[in-house]
């Protein structure tokens, strides 16, 4: 490849990249309670259509990695099963007509 094919493919490159940050241009169904949501936050802050939507979306991705760890239950059963035997310890807690 020499220099004049790398730079028009750089600047071809730089050109698709420009185009692709200034934003995307597309239709979307919004859902009655999504529709709601985005007509409230419009009237509440003054906010065009496109510009309340990037707003929910942020928010859902925002809130959307912060829950809380899984922690399980358990309670003790007063039941001690002997695990090295997988059939017998099946056939305990499950009952001998579970299969």
């Amino acid at each position: 490849m020499n220099d004049h094919t790398s730079a028009r493919r750089w600047r071809a490159c730089a050109a698709a990249r420009e185009y692709y940050d200034s934003g995307m241009r597309t239709t979307v169904e919004l859902g009655a309670d999504t529709a709601k949501a985005v007509e409230r936050l419009r009237r509440e802050h003054g906010h065009g259509l496109s510009q309340a939507i990037n707003e929910l979306t942020r928010r859902g991705l925002k809130d959307s990695g912060e829950t809380a760890p899984f922690v399980p239950r358990s309670q003790p059963l007063g039941l001690r099963v002997d695990v090295s035997n997988i059939a017998d310890a099946l056939k305990i807690l499950e009952g001998t007509d579970a299969r």
